[in-house]
Parts: C-alpha cells; structure tokens; sequence
C-alpha cells in the first residue's frame, strides 16, 4: 500500500465519521464533549509523567515550583481549553445544547483565572528565591521581599476582578446586571461602603505598610507585650510568629494606629541588660572583670558594648546593671541568660558573702532590760 491509498483511505474513513457525526448530532455532541475531557485529561497525565522523568534525573527549581503550586489549576485548565476548542469548531452539534458553549466559556474562564493567579505565586517564589530574609543585617532584601509579596498578591486581585468581569459579560444579561448595581446605588452603596470600610482601609494600610516600610518580613516585633516575627504581610492582616511559634494574628490596620516596637526597623543590633541585686559587700570590680571575660569568649557578642555599673542602691541591697550588645534580639537574650547563670555562679563560689541577705540586730538581755527600766 502506498501513500496515496494510505490518504484515500484516511479520507473516506473522515468522511464517514463526520457524516455519521451529522445524522446523529444529539449523539454526537455528547460524543465530543466526552472527547475533549479525555484529550485533556490525557495531555495532563502525558506531562505529569515528563515533569516527574525530569525531576528524578536532577533537580530543576521551576518544575518543582510548577508542580506545587500550577499542577493542580493546570488539570482544569487543559481539559476546560479542549472543551472551549471542540464547542466552537463542531458549534452545529450543539444547536441542541445550547448550554454546552456557554459552559465551555464558564469553565474556560475560571481556570484560566486560578491557572494566572496561581502563576503569579511561582513568579514570586521565582524572584524572591535567591534572598536570603532570615538574616537581620539584609534590610534592603527583607525590603524587597515585602514589596513583591505584596504587589503579587494586589495583582492577583486585579486578575481576579478581571476574570470575574470577563464570566459576568459572558450572559446576555451581565450588562444588566452590572446597568441595575449602578442605577440601585442609591441606599444599598452606603450600605455597601459602610460594610466595606474596614476592608478598603486594611487595603489602603497595607499599601502604605509596602512602600513607608513599618515593617518588613522576619522583622523582630513587640506587640501585645509579645515578642515575635513578622511571618506574613497580607492584604488585610499579618502574621506574628511568636517565639514559643505560636501565631499572633493581627489585622494590619494594628500597625498604622497603634504603637508597637520593630527591633529591626534600621538595625538589628539590640542592647540587652542583666540586673543583678546584691549584697554592698559585693567587688565591682571582680564583676565588671569577670564580665568583660565571658562575653569575649562568646561569639554571641558583637564586641561593642559591655558595661558594668551601680544604677541604684536600696536599704538591703546594690543594683547592678551589665549591658551588653548583639547583632539581633536572639542572641541578645541568649547571651543575657549566659553572663547571667556564669555571674551567679562565680559570685556563689568566689564571693558568697555577695550574696543578698537580710540582717537581724539582737541586743545585749542586760541592755535591753536596762533600757526598759529606763523607760518605765
């Protein structure tokens, strides 16, 4: 057989099929319908499998980005596409369906939708990957950082708005509808605008969190007397992870009017300051030495400050104040319990007398008889 009866052969063989397809349209546009599923269906599985091939003889970032956030919209989004193709190329099979073209652009524009909203996250992750936030020193990365998680996920809005805009112009009626919403505006948009207003303004805090910088991602915070970091900055809140990794949720207009504390917001470096109560026969001076030898063998300490000073004396006790400097709020308050369980202990063994205390004065019997005699 040779290429010419090969083609005639292939020719009657799609002649027949699609004169079959015309005497039996109610039939036939089921037919296509279940076609287009399994072509999608099959083109999925198809690069499933080329994806995990790939994965498995080295490690590729995108793909795996791909696979975990795009895989699960893109199984909707090929079959959905094949469903849109077969509608408008058989579109007289379908005269007896007239709901099978518009489902077809129903189901096409809502994957379509989650498919670029989910795209955005890859290209996120894609832009932020080489920055390293865990660092207190790289400000102007946790910066950036902040400004392109927020920008995403404004642009994901948008893209929802669009898709949204798109499905309700798809019915003969959506302008209608969209005509009655602004003609009806009357008592149901104050309504509306009152309902809205703490939205619009965690929207409008959020853009000026962004760009003025109150706070960035991983910035070390106080708020609600709890010491945390920034995990996430949303559109409407943000997420405090705190330091024993409990959540503290907040929503974001908190940090537009009430104060709170950034312990990161120019440098990380952190002042931290031991109190010690002691008796006032304690050595300063065997203290401020024995200070000063601790935090130089520690790497906790970012050599800047360390002071040791009498701030206040009380009827049974000195204070003294160690202050020391680190790079950041962890390894501060490492470094305070470190100086102070070594103080302690070198008090405890070198200078027990150190030690607070509380005095008794027991006078002399003959005395104290004598004063009483005295007095009566």
């Amino acid at each position: 057989m040779n290429w010419t009866d090969f083609w005639d052969n292939f020719s009657q063989i799609g002649t027949e099929i699609d004169r079959w397809l015309r005497h039996n349209r109610k039939i036939s546009g089921w037919l296509l319908l279940a076609v287009a599923v399994a072509a999608g269906l099959l083109v999925n599985m198809i690069v499933a499998q080329i994806v995990r091939m790939v994965l498995r003889r080295r490690h590729v970032q995108v793909l795996e980005l791909l696979r975990h956030y795009v895989r699960t919209a893109f199984y909707f989004f090929v079959p959905s596409l094949f469903f849109l193709i077969i509608t408008n190329i058989q579109e007289r099979s379908f005269q007896r369906f007239p709901y099978a073209s518009k489902a077809a652009e129903v189901a096409f524009t809502i994957a379509t939708t989650w498919l670029v909203v989910q795209a955005l996250k890859v290209l996120e992750r894609l832009i932020i990957r080489r920055y390293d936030t865990t660092n207190d020193v790289n400000l102007h990365l946790r910066k950036f950082v902040t400004q392109i998680v927020f920008v995403r996920q404004l642009v994901s809005i948008m893209v929802i708005v669009v898709g949204f805009s798109v499905l309700l112009l798809s019915f003969n009626g959506g302008r209608k509808i969209g005509l009655s919403f602004l003609t009806s505006a009357g008592i149901a948009s104050v309504v509306i605008g009152f309902a809205a207003q703490r939205t619009i303004a965690n929207l409008l805090a959020g853009i000026q969190i962004a760009f003025t910088q109150q706070i960035r991602v991983d910035d070390a915070v106080v708020v609600e007397s709890e010491w945390g970091r920034i995990e996430e900055i949303n559109l409407t809140n943000v997420v405090v992870r705190v330091w024993d990794r409990r959540r503290l949720i907040l929503p974001i207009t908190y940090f537009i009017e009430k104060p709170f504390q950034n312990w990161t917001r120019s440098n990380a470096s952190v002042l931290g300051t031991v109190m010690l109560y002691l008796d006032y026969n304690v050595p300063v001076d065997r203290i401020r030495e024995k200070s000063k030898e601790l935090v130089e063998n520690n790497p906790l300490w970012d050599k800047e400050v360390c002071v040791v000073q009498v701030t206040d004396t009380q009827p049974n006790c000195v204070v003294i104040r160690i202050l020391t400097s680190s790079r950041n709020a962890p390894e501060s308050f490492d470094l305070r319990c470190f100086i102070r369980e070594n103080i302690i202990a070198f008090l405890r063994d070198e200078y027990p007398e150190s030690l607070p205390k509380t005095r008794l004065s027991v006078l002399n019997p003959d005395y104290a008889d004598s004063k009483i005699n005295e007095e009566v």
